[in-house]
């Protein structure tokens, strides 16, 4: 190599060398190398930079592009995220050609190709001794080593090989020896890496200098290993010195570690972890592996002849069990831990944050954090996700060295240590708490969940758990256990259930830790919510030892002020007690939270990496979680998953089936057939008085006016226009009935619902008998080819259609449920699996799973960017269909769960609008937003108010930003306002308010940090509001938050106000057949919410479409007053659907009120829903005598709420009844009250 002659003056100059890496783990070492170098450099300028420093601290990005363009030796490392490469790329491209050598490894392409050493760029072709880097990208061999084992055995050899290769090959082993050093990062190495590369490369050195520097090869250390403070060395691969330290433990948990921290002595966090659980009297073995790959560490020290010797595993690397931030192998992970089958707990280390930044912030964790180190580990079938360390700002020493959480890692040794001794209690001593849920309170719901009949499901789940050995009081059936619950001494405290025990509040003011932060709030104890005024009641029941326990209520559900300005901020005295009464009074092992869903998710705190202040994180303590939750939500799952440590199990979702036809409609469907028949010569009044016979059914049906008359030319037109509406209809797909934990779909409904996935796999006009016999037959050849003749030829998709059905068919007749309740509450591993729809997603089968999302990195999915421009174009067309103008503007609402399942179509519908795309990183990995040029587009750009889900701010965070990115980058494009209605409405704005671009530019909008919900659900649920206007004010009260592009939030009321003057139409996706907008409150109260909140800035309504996905094919956008009427045809006045609910008792009633006040909801936030709906439910149940009794007997409670909904929606002027109508109600109402005082009477004396 050409070195630069030194002169005598400037032999007193010394190199810079400069480091620009992710994180600052190494940074301590680092800085103690370059003083051991500087001893032998006089001069030496030697700095580090820490990507993960650059958003929070401006200056010290301005700090590193500095000392870029003056670095001599410029080392990057793990720059793998876009806005660190972006950060300092041009700065290294400028730089590269004057510096000395600039080496850039283990980072993404674009930074890799930079690197220039000598004679060796890495931007030249891959030929020659260049072609050896390959190599170093893994993959199998004949040994069965892992990629990193492989790696690292590469990396040792090449440089021997390279030795006597003269010319480039020199550089290219100089690259190699760099990696060898930087792999094994203690403080020696980096120290020799340093004088290596100085040596080697810098031009602005003397000869003394560089004579000082003898090469001394990288200090070798075990590329699998062992880590512990106490032991010689600290690190070593006999696993003897470790036994030799445990006696007499509790059991045995395996740590994993990175190598880098243990090397490099950046280790005290780990130190205090190790500390914590050996003071719980349990062993353990912190292990570390080469690379990104745990699975050689696993293999070595936590197993032994193939067989587990651990009681739970911790991940302290903040990545996935196989790889890291750049790629993650879920399948080879799962398949490990399926095989180590103890608890997997991921935690994390704080690296783009200090724990001070943490502690202050209300999100908790950053976008970045909560998606490698939380979501990506998610897949391999982590759970615990919890900060145990990081950075500290006041911590003594070096300021870059990691420091312990000590509060937060004494929670975790708490719950590893419960969760181990939960393992080796005797079944038949375990005693666990089942949490029953009661949301709306007071209303009939009491055990009730999402798609589950829970009673019978719960007394299926203590036979079980009576038949694995655990002592077991049972009832004598299910009716019997929901009587036990409900009725017991229910009267005689006047309480909504069995008052299993009182707290006294004496006792629980000595008791509750947090008592001055909830008095603070609800005012001295016991307050006004399950209480005598002396005591604290805990409502269930005891069963030996399982204790089935009701969870109270929130507090406000009833109070419109507190909804309306409330963020929240402790629990009611109830709710703290009962929670504290399960861990410490009952002593439970572990708690069963059965169904969905509950509320201590959703109790206060960050939303993801909670610290000891947060309500989810004091109120379940270290108690061991297990959270059964229906397989099609998965968003809401991972809420409970990450803000309450729970260990999910998936349920099934009902069966689906067509809904068929019913009464008048079939009348009208034979009208129409002999319409359809009639002989070709028949005499003009003969037909005539067929059409007037077909349009007096359709009155009937509410399909048509009863004076309806249509010219002869239209009578066929109008007659194929019925018969489309039948069709539409008897083909709509219903859920039928409510899902039975342990009780193996019927074969009848496993039929229905095979045929539904078939139809939404592609295949149409199938005999459901021929269907049928090829399902009993099993044969998956003449299956296929069956199918094959209905999928347009298409034998690759049939090949497929027919393995799916096959499995799902036995799948279905199978039990999975109850297994995976019984080994998660034995404390055993839960497989991974994504949630989502039955219909789409079959891969959900079998259930008895680990919910989790999509990977974040890759949301919206391709597939699912193509979808959502094609029905956002589906959107446009019908709206020009209905108005002939294209909208301006669209108010369109995004959940967490409906994107998740479908892997971001809505997100990509959004995007689409705008005339925007996805941006991806040389990973493939969703990074921001890219615009359309206009011309391809090929029409104006829609400005789109986006309405986010809590739940979708908490778990999409990247595609909060990559949507305000979208709306940025429409509202600053230099392009024509009149084809860009972004920039239109955003520079109209400026002219009327002033201010920036990017406060005026945003558009996506969600409730609060830490916040959920619009409450406009619960306002009208209590009942306690005056007119609309109050249900406008609480969702732009709720979800007057705006987030940027860069993830900050601020309240923008006004802005909100503003923006809703411009909406056009408000949209929302339905891509769920069990979930339609008359079945859970959150479609109003958001979709709903936002319109009436259009509704009063413009003074005029504008369109509400729903589009209608949840059987696949092209689907359909629907006017809501469409959707809803559909809906109650199809189901709440189908007897095929009520009587499939009423099957199931009290929960089923429970559902038709839930139905019914749904309808309400949409009438007071839209004024959408047609009179004759309310007539016919009416008609349908309370009117009639036999269902109003049936009713009532089943559950009294709901049964008045129905009737009173339906009293107060006439009261509100949202149908007109006639007189007789209304009385009529109105005594049906009274008798339904007498009918419940009867039963609870005794509650007013």
């Amino acid at each position: 190599m050409k070195r630069k002659r030194t002169s005598a003056a400037d032999a007193s100059l010394a190199p810079r060398v400069v480091l620009i890496t992710l994180d600052n783990h190494v940074s301590g070492a680092w800085s103690r190398a370059a003083s051991s170098v500087s001893r032998r450099v006089a001069g030496l300028q030697v700095s580090s930079h820490a990507a993960t420093d650059w958003d929070r601290d401006p200056a010290a990005l301005e700090r590193a592009v500095a000392a870029i363009a003056e670095g001599d030796i410029i080392i990057v490392t793990m720059l793998f995220l876009e806005p660190h490469i972006e950060a300092v790329r041009s700065a290294l491209t400028a730089r590269r050609e004057s510096c000395d050598a600039l080496i850039c490894c283990m980072s993404a392409p674009e930074i890799m190709r930079l690197t220039r050493m000598g004679r060796f760029k890495m931007d030249g072709e891959a030929t020659g001794a260049l072609a050896l880097l390959k190599r170093l990208r893994g993959g199998g061999d004949k040994t069965g080593r892992s990629a990193g084992a492989q790696q690292m055995s590469m990396l040792r050899r090449l440089p021997r090989l390279l030795r006597f290769i003269p010319g480039t090959a020199q550089d290219v082993r100089a690259y190699f020896l760099t990696l060898q050093y930087w792999l094994a990062g203690s403080e020696t190495n980096l120290s020799r890496l340093m004088a290596f590369l100085i040596q080697r490369y810098a031009t602005n050195i003397s000869e003394t200098h560089r004579n000082a520097l003898p090469y001394e090869p990288p200090v070798e250390y075990p590329d699998t290993g062992l880590y512990h403070r106490d032991i010689p060395d600290r690190i070593t691969a006999d696993t003897k010195v470790l036994k030799q330290r445990a006696r007499g433990t509790k059991g045995t948990v395996g740590l994993l570690l990175m190598r880098s921290y243990a090397l490099s002595g950046n280790s005290a966090h780990y130190d205090a972890v190790i500390a914590a659980l050996e003071s719980r009297g349990l062993r353990v073995i912190p292990a570390f592996a080469s690379g990104l790959d745990a699975r050689p560490a696993v293999n070595a020290f936590f197993m032994e002849r193939g067989a587990p010797i651990v009681d739970a595993v911790i991940s302290l690397t903040g990545f996935s069990l196989v790889g890291g931030p750049a790629y993650n192998d879920t399948d080879a992970a799962q398949a490990l831990l399926e095989k180590l089958d103890v608890p997997y707990l991921s935690v994390q280390g704080l690296e783009f944050q200090s724990l001070q930044d943490w502690e202050a912030s209300s999100i908790g964790l950053m976008p970045v954090e909560a998606t490698m180190m939380v979501a990506i580990p998610e897949l391999d079938g982590a759970t615990g996700s919890m900060v145990f360390g990081g950075r500290s700002e006041i911590a003594a020493g070096d300021q870059f060295d990691m420091q312990p959480a000590p509060e937060r890692i004494d929670r975790l040794a708490d719950r590893v240590a419960r969760l181990v001794a939960l393992r080796h209690a005797p079944v038949e001593a375990r005693k666990v708490a089942i949490v029953l849920f009661n949301f709306p309170p007071n209303s009939g719901a009491t055990g009730t969940a999402a798609h589950l009949s829970v009673f019978e499901s719960l007394f299926n789940t203590l036979v079980a758990m009576r038949d694995e050995g655990y002592h077991v009081e049972l009832p004598e059936n299910h009716e019997a256990l929901r009587d036990a619950l409900l009725q017991g001494n229910a009267k005689q405290y006047g309480a909504e259930a069995n008052v299993l025990t009182r707290i006294p509040v004496d006792h629980h003011v000595r008791t509750e830790t947090w008592l001055e932060e909830i008095e603070a709030q609800w005012g001295p104890a016991p307050g006004k919510e399950w209480s005598d005024g002396q005591s604290l009641f805990v409502l269930g029941q005891q069963f030996g030892n399982v204790m089935v326990g009701v969870q109270p209520p929130m507090g406000y559900e009833g109070d419109p002020m507190r909804m309306l300005f409330e963020g929240g901020l402790a629990p009611t005295h109830a709710f703290a007690a009962f929670y504290r009464w399960i861990r410490e009074e009952f002593s439970a092992d572990a708690v069963l939270h059965f169904g969905t869903h509950g509320s201590l998710e959703f109790m206060p705190g960050k939303q993801v990496g909670l610290s000891g202040r947060c309500w989810p994180d004091r109120l379940i303590a270290d108690l061991p979680n297990v959270y059964l939750y229906a397989a099609n939500n998965p968003s809401e799952g991972l809420i409970a998953k990450r803000r309450a440590a729970s260990t999910l199990v998936s349920y099934l979702t009902p069966p689906v089936t067509h809904s068929d036809l019913y009464r008048h409609l079939l009348d009208l469907r034979s009208a129409l057939d002999h319409w359809r028949q009639r002989p070709a010569d028949l005499e003009s009044a003969a037909e005539g008085a067929m059409v007037d016979a077909a349009i007096s059914l359709a009155a009937r049906c509410e399909l048509c006016e009863a004076d309806t008359r249509w010219p002869a030319e239209q009578w066929t037109e109008q007659m194929n226009r019925l018969r489309e509406q039948l069709d539409e209809i008897e083909q709509s797909l219903i859920p039928y009935g409510l899902h039975v934990v342990g009780k193996p779909m019927g074969e009848v409904d496993r039929h229905e619902l095979l045929l539904a996935m078939a139809e939404s796999g592609g295949a149409r006009q199938l005999d459901p008998d021929q269907f049928r016999h090829h399902l009993a037959a099993g044969d998956s050849d003449p299956f296929a080819a069956w199918l094959a003749d209905h999928m347009a030829g298409d034998d690759d998709a049939a090949h497929d259609l027919a393995t799916t059905l096959l499995r799902a068919s036995v799948t279905l007749g199978e039990d999975h449920e109850l297994k995976a309740i019984l080994r998660a509450l034995a404390g055993r591993f839960i497989p991974p699996v994504k949630g989502g729809d039955v219909l789409r997603a079959p891969e959900i089968l079998p259930t008895g799973r680990n919910l989790h999302g999509f990977d974040p990195f890759r949301l919206p999915a391709s597939f699912a960017q193509a979808e959502g421009r094609r029905q956002a174009e589906q959107l446009l067309a019908r709206h020009q269909a209905e108005t002939n103008v294209l909208p301006e503007s669209v108010a369109l609402v995004l959940w967490g769960t409906d994107n998740l399942k479908t892997e971001g179509v809505s997100i990509a519908q959004a995007l689409a609008l705008l005339g925007a795309e996805p941006r991806h990183d040389s990973y493939g990995r969703v990074v921001g937003a890219r615009l359309l040029p206009l011309e391809d587009l090929g029409r104006p750009r829609i400005d789109v108010l986006v309405t986010l889900s809590g739940i979708f701010r908490d778990l999409l965070p990247t595609q909060t930003q990559l949507l305000a990115e979208a709306t940025w980058l429409a509202a600053t494009a230099d392009e024509n306002p009149d084809l860009n209605f972004v920039r239109k409405h955003v520079l109209a704005y400026q002219a009327e308010h002033g201010g920036d671009i990017e406060s005026a530019a945003l558009r996506v909008f969600s409730n609060a940090e830490g916040a959920y919900g619009s409450n406009v659900n619960l306002m009208l649920d209590s009942g306690r509001w005056e007119d609309e206007e109050e249900l406008a004010d609480c969702y732009t009260q709720r979800k007057g938050f705006a987030y940027d592009r860069h993830g900050r939030v601020s309240q923008q009321s006004d802005l909100l106000n503003r923006v809703l003057v411009d909406v056009d139409l408000a949209y929302q996706n339905l891509d769920s057949v069990e979930l339609g907008v008359t079945t859970v409150d959150h479609y109003f109260g958001t979709l709903g919410g936002i319109s009436r909140a259009v509704q009063r800035a413009r003074g005029e309504r504008v369109p509400v479409y729903i589009a209608d996905h949840t059987a696949g094919g092209a689907g359909r956008v629907r006017t809501l007053n469409e959707q809803v009427a559909l809906e109650t045809r199809t189901r709440l006045l189908n007897p095929k659907w009520y009587e499939s609910m009423l099957d199931h008792g009290y929960e089923g009633v429970r559902q038709i009120e839930a139905h019914i006040t749904n309808t309400m909801g949409w009438s007071a936030t839209t004024g959408d829903v047609s009179p004759w709906v309310y007539q016919k439910l009416s008609e349908t149940f309370v009117l009639d005598d036999d269902m109003r009794r049936r009713l009532a007997k089943l559950n009294p409670v709901s049964a008045a709420r129905l009737a009173n909904r339906l009293i107060e929606a006439q009261e509100r002027q949202y149908w007109g009844a006639d007189d007789d109508s209304i009385d009529a109600l109105k005594r049906a109402g009274e008798d339904l009250e007498d009918f419940l005082e009867g039963v609870t009477g005794e509650v007013a004396a």
